[in-house]
């Protein structure tokens, strides 16, 4: 009789997580009424995930909120990986799901799989801004609070992964908090505005250099002791180095202007909102930086130059032997010089290579000029 009701759960469980996949309600309705423990007995299977992260993955909606009003619990229920079905909602951008899973419980939000990640972390990376949204609405302090193992922020993966929409938002919320901001990774010490240069995402350095309180700390060196701008060097010269480098010329906004109406002077304007003491403290090292840029920026003409030059000198070396061959050429009196009958119809006239004439060196002289 026991052997009997153990394969009956069996199959019942085999159906309901197949009605999870399919998202039918009604399965799971029959099944529940057939035994009203079956969700209990979930933890007693070797699956690692539970119906909840099948149909919160896969997106039905109805069967999650029916599961969810069955068992509450499940919201905090982990997977293999240590996931929680939130992660798994989150990742996909099912943001109805997202939204019934944290009315449930919000402290999902701050649930870490085993690499550390928590749920902000996968919509963040995946794009998902909506889901962002709602996450950050529920645990604000999820942006800040929640650090990888590597010191990585969840603006370093928007950066990662180049979504720049992500990052747009996830600033909004913490624009004011320069620490967090600026924060460094543990591997090479490198700010999100490093890892974009780095990573040569062209768009979203513009957008942090337009982040005062980035801005204000683009000077930070990472482990290597460089600067964000100063990693183009460990980089090929290359049109988005050079168009990365522009950008930083105008976040400087350089305009120069008479000082005692004596000789022209630079001055660097910061920000419209800051204050005289954070302009001069800020003034020296944005001087420094345009001295950079200007020594940098003319390398595409001097490589230009370089080339146009070896150029001509290969040039002139290829041609040189069929202008100028070597032995010289023959002469008018080409007869009493080396014996040869002058013929109107020989190769061997006045003009002609001496060696392309003399049977002695002919073959050579050929192989030479080949």
């Amino acid at each position: 009789m026991e052997m009997a009701q153990i394969r009956q759960d069996d199959s019942d469980m085999r159906e309901l997580y197949k009605a999870a996949g399919n998202g039918c309600k009604t399965t799971l309705d029959r099944l529940i009424l057939k035994d009203p423990h079956l969700l209990s007995k979930i933890s007693l299977t070797s699956l690692s995930e539970t119906p909840l992260h099948i149909s919160a993955l896969v997106g039905h909606l109805e069967f999650s909120k029916a599961l969810l009003l069955l068992k509450p619990q499940l919201t905090l229920e982990l997977d293999s990986h240590r996931r929680c079905p939130l992660h798994l909602a989150s990742a996909e951008g099912h943001t109805e799901i997202v939204q019934a899973l944290l009315d449930e419980n919000k402290d999902a939000c701050l649930v870490s799989d085993q690499d550390g990640r928590i749920p902000l972390h996968y919509a963040a990376m995946r794009g998902r801004v909506e889901v962002v949204r709602q996450l950050i609405i529920a645990q604000p302090n999820s942006i800040t609070q929640v650090v990888l193992d590597g010191g990585e922020t969840v603006l370093h993966l928007c950066v990662k992964y180049n979504q720049l929409d992500s990052l747009k938002l996830l600033v909004e919320f913490v624009s004011d908090e320069a620490d967090f901001l600026n924060s460094k990774d543990h591997e090479g010490g490198n700010t999100v505005l490093h890892l974009a240069v780095m990573l040569q995402r062209i768009e979203i350095v513009k957008y942090l250099l337009c982040v005062s309180k980035v801005k204000e700390g683009a000077d930070a060196l990472n482990k290597m002791g460089l600067t964000a701008l100063e990693v183009l060097n460990h980089y090929p010269k290359d049109l988005k180095s050079f168009t990365i480098q522009n950008i930083f010329m105008d976040a400087c906004a350089v305009r120069t202007k008479k000082k005692n109406n004596l000789s022209p002077s630079l001055e660097i304007v910061v920000g419209h909102h800051d204050s005289a003491k954070r302009k001069r403290s800020s003034k020296k090292r944005w001087q420094k930086w345009l001295k950079y840029l200007r020594y940098q920026g003319d390398w595409l003409e001097e490589t230009r130059g370089a080339l146009m030059v070896v150029a001509t000198v290969i040039t002139t070396i290829t041609f040189q032997p069929a202008i100028n061959p070597i032995g010289g050429v023959l002469q008018p009196n080409v007869n009493d010089t080396y014996g040869w009958k002058y013929d109107l119809n020989s190769t061997c006239m006045a003009g002609n290579s001496v060696l392309a004439c003399d049977s002695n060196h002919n073959s050579g002289f050929l192989i030479f000029m080949i």
